[in-house]
Order: structure tokens, then C-alpha cells, then sequence
């Protein structure tokens, strides 16, 4: 049975399947990359630009239609599932607007006299790994900047979204992408790393698990080819003592419950001084109490089910383990009864280092408390995780926030907001959270060649 299949986590019902992709396929993915990629490369900017556009369109012209998709694929409320097809949107128009500007040649000075330029040109194929948490927006931050490179794009996605895979090569072809330009493949993980090593592909961008970036990054390595890696996250949300608790503690919620808890960025780990701990503990808890839970096809559901049965067993365990360990449970701290895989919006306290919730982390609708005593506990508690994608710190002194930000071990910094994103805005992390950027300036100049051409006269 073929592993991509449409399973509707609300309700566990397997809606549909598709093939897995054939050694014949494949080749024929690569080849059509491969040949598209010339004459990409050497076509006109305003050409491209043009065809991110009608991309952008195209979504907001299928937005119910998108939005409904991904709702059955991965349980995503549908609200929620609209706001994604709108920041999809404006990735791709971000670029439209903007790539000619970025891939501008840069003029150097040389010492010796003479004129030398930086002309910023497509590398080759990229194949992309992308998951199954923003099905849209994920492939648009990393097709849509590269496209505009000039360089084409093999699409590997989560074998949970064959249907916004296939929409999504859909929209390209309707919107007058060259053949071979973005072509979707549903390959397994050993046709993945075969098509690492074909000479064609030049890099590879994954989003997902440490474990999926470790193995692709190894056999990216043995080939040579660069690699854009993000990772999981673990992000601290700190809340110090001087901070507007109430509005923290309504941001903390969003930041941690938001796409029922399934996002690398997502406020993990809520640290907060123990001055305001009590309050913000209150605050929060009485918060998540008034979270509504459900149908994710209904417009006022907040937080649906996870993405699969799998995953909440995944979770339930991580929790079942804190709580055996002398986990304090202030909210929630279970699976709900009956169809779907729905797991009760939870916080906990008293989470210590022998236990899996304090070092793993938890991609579900799982929030930890920590109490600290001031702000240099607080960012070595923070700077703790092994990952180092975002944090947020919430207070009313802005000098203290920021050296506060320039001790944290992370890509990421947002002060008095939650950790977001946007398409002029570069994403990325250090430490486990992996390597490289995607979106804004930074995110197109991951996969270009910079070529340098000097001359006289």
C-alpha cells in the first residue's frame, strides 16, 4: 500500500492514496529538471517575476478550495488554514516584487584597478523536503526564491499532503511554468537519497525533524551539495518581572497553541519570573481553559486534532512520562475520547532534566511552565536546549530586552510579540534547530552562484 494517503486525523478515515513514485518516474522528474534549468536560468527576470504573480493569483483565487485540503490532510482548523494560503500569498508576490532587486549585479572595488561584478545566477535542480505542519507556506519560502534564481525545483512532500502536492504543481502548470520547472514527486526515502547524488541536483532544502535532516545532510555531504536544514525548536517564551502579564499570558497561549501546537517556532517553554509567576500562571491556564476544541472544519475551532494518530501516542507518552516523574499538571494532561486524533490542550509544571519533556521537543498542544529568579537564570535556563531556533521575551524596559536578546542562543529574537513570520523576514536557527535561512534577502541568496566576472576598459 502506498504510504502517500489522504488520512483525515479528525476523524482517522483514510479519504485516498496515491502511488508512490516509480525508479522510471524519478528519472523522468530529474530529466525534465534537469532540461528545464537552462533555459530557466537564462530567462528574463521580468519573466519570472510574472509567473510568481499568477502563482499568487492563483491561490487567492482557490483560497476555500486550498485552505479545505489541508484541513482533511493535517487537521488544521480552517481559519487557521486560510490565514496560511494568505501568508503564501505573499511570499510569492514578495518575490515578484523584489527579485530583480536581489539578483542585481554587485559592483566590487579592486585594488589594482579595473572593474570586477558579482552576478548572481541559478545553481542547478533543487529537490525540497517539505512537511506536513504548513503544507503551503513551507514549499512557497523555499520554491518561490529560487525560482526566481532561475534555478527548478523537484518537490518531495510529506507523504501525509499528496493532495496540496498535487494542487500546488497544479497551480504552477496553470500559471505557465516551463515544463520541468517545478515538478512534484512522490518518492520514497530511498529514491530521496538517489536523487541527492544525481549530478543534476545541486542542493537540497529540508524542513522537518532532526533525525530527517541529520540523514539527508549526511548524504548531501558524501555528494557535495549544499544543504538549507530547519529543524526542530524548542523556543523559550520569557516573561520577566516587569512585563504586562495579562497580554504575555494571552501571547503565550497563541504562540503555543496556535496550528494545535505543530510548529518548530511555537513558545515551548514558557519561563517566567518567579515574581510574576503566580499571576501569569492565572492568567494563562484560565486562557487555555477557554481554548475550544473540535472540528476543525468549523470556523470557531482553535485547536483541532494532531496530525496523526502516531504523533498523539508520540506526545501522550512524552507527558505520560513527566507526569510519572512528578510532573505538575495544571491543565489538560491527556488524549480526549472518542474519533480523531484529539489531545487535550495541556500545561505542566515541575518539569525537571531526567524527564523527556524537558530536553525532547513536544509537537502537540503541550506547554511547560518554569519559574526562575531574574534574568540570568532565565537565559541559561533558555540556552539550556540543544535547539536554538527562536525565543520571545515579554517587558516594558527595552534596553534590558534587548541585552537579554543578545545572550540567547538563537536565530530568532521577537520582543514583546510572539515568534511569526513573513516573507521579507529571515527564518532560520543554530545549534539543532540546523543551518541556513529561508525568506527575505537572505533566504534567495542560499541557492545562487555568485559569479564573479572582473574586466577592463
Amino acid at each position: 500500500m502506498s504510504v502517500y494517503a489522504v488520512t483525515n486525523p479528525a476523524t482517522g478515515i483514510v479519504e485516498a492514496t496515491y502511488p508512490t513514485a516509480s525508479d522510471a518516474d524519478v528519472a523522468a522528474a530529474l530529466e525534465m529538471a534537469g532540461t528545464a534549468f537552462a533555459g530557466w536560468n537564462t530567462s528574463a527576470i521580468a519573466e519570472r517575476a510574472a509567473l510568481l504573480t499568477r502563482v499568487a493569483d492563483l491561490y487567492e483565487e482557490r483560497r476555500d478550495e486550498l485552505a479545505g485540503i489541508i484541513t482533511r490532510e493535517m487537521g488544521k482548523p480552517i481559519f487557521q488554514s486560510g490565514k496560511e494560503i494568505d501568508i503564501t500569498v505573499s511570499i510569492y508576490r514578495y518575490y515578484a516584487a523584489n527579485g530583480e532587486k536581489f539578483l542585481a549585479d554587485e559592483e566590487l572595488e579592486v585594488a589594482a584597478g579595473g572593474t570586477a561584478l558579482i552576478r548572481k545566477e541559478g545553481v542547478g535542480v533543487l529537490l525540497g523536503i517539505m512537511p506536513w505542519n504548513f503544507p503551503y507556506y513551507q514549499v512557497a519560502r523555499f520554491a518561490a526564491p529560487n525560482l526566481m534564481n532561475g534555478n527548478t525545483i523537484l518537490l518531495k512532500h510529506a507523504p501525509q499532503c499528496p493532495e496540496s502536492a498535487l494542487a500546488m504543481e497544479a497551480i504552477f502548470a496553470e500559471a505557465g511554468a516551463p515544463a520541468g520547472a517545478y515538478v512534484n514527486i512522490f518518492a520514497s526515502n530511498e529514491q530521496v537519497a538517489d536523487i541527492i547524488a544525481d549530478t543534476r541536483v545541486q542542493g537540497v532544502s529540508l524542513t522537518g525533524s532532526e533525525r530527517a535532516g541529520s540523514a539527508v545532510a549526511e548524504i548531501a555531504g558524501r555528494n557535495l551539495k549544499k544543504v538549507v536544514l530547519e529543524l526542530g525548536g524548542s523556543d523559550p517564551f520569557l516573561v520577566l518581572d516587569n512585563a504586562n502579564v495579562a497580554r504575555a499570558a494571552k501571547q503565550a497561549m497563541f504562540g503555543r497553541f496556535g496550528n494545535t501546537g505543530q510548529a518548530c517556532n511555537a513558545a515551548k517553554r514558557i519561563i517566567v519570573d518567579e515574581l510574576v509567576y503566580d499571576e501569569f500562571v492565572e492568567s494563562f491556564t484560565g486562557a487555555v481553559a477557554g481554548i475550544k476544541v473540535g472540528n476543525p472544519a468549523e470556523e470557531d475551532t482553535f485547536l483541532g486534532p494532531l496530525s496523526s494518530a502516531a504523533a498523539r501516542e508520540g506526545l501522550a507518552a512524552q507527558v505520560q512520562d513527566a507526569i510519572d516523574k512528578g510532573a505538575t499538571v495544571l491543565a489538560g494532561g491527556a488524549a480526549l475520547q472518542g474519533d480523531g486524533a484529539f489531545y487535550a490542550p495541556t500545561v505542566l509544571a515541575d518539569v525537571t532534566p531526567d524527564m523527556r519533556a524537558y530536553s525532547e521537543e513536544l509537537f502537540g498542544p503541550v506547554a511547560v511552565l518554569y519559574k526562575v529568579a531574574g534574568d540570568d537564570e532565565a537565559v541559561e535556563l533558555a540556552n539550556s536546549s540543544a535547539y536554538g531556533l527562536g525565543a520571545s521575551i515579554q517587558t516594558t524596559d527595552m534596553e534590558r530586552a534587548h541585552a537579554m536578546a543578545r545572550k540567547l542562543e538563537v536565530g530568532m529574537v521577537s520582543i514583546n510579540q510572539t515568534s511569526g513570520s513573513a516573507a521579507e523576514l529571515p527564518f532560520g536557527g543554530v545549534k539543532r534547530s540546523g543551518v541556513g535561512r529561508e525568506l527575505g534577502k537572505y533566504g534567495m541568496e542560499e541557492f545562487v552562484n555568485r559569479k564573479l566576472v572582473t574586466f577592463r576598459g
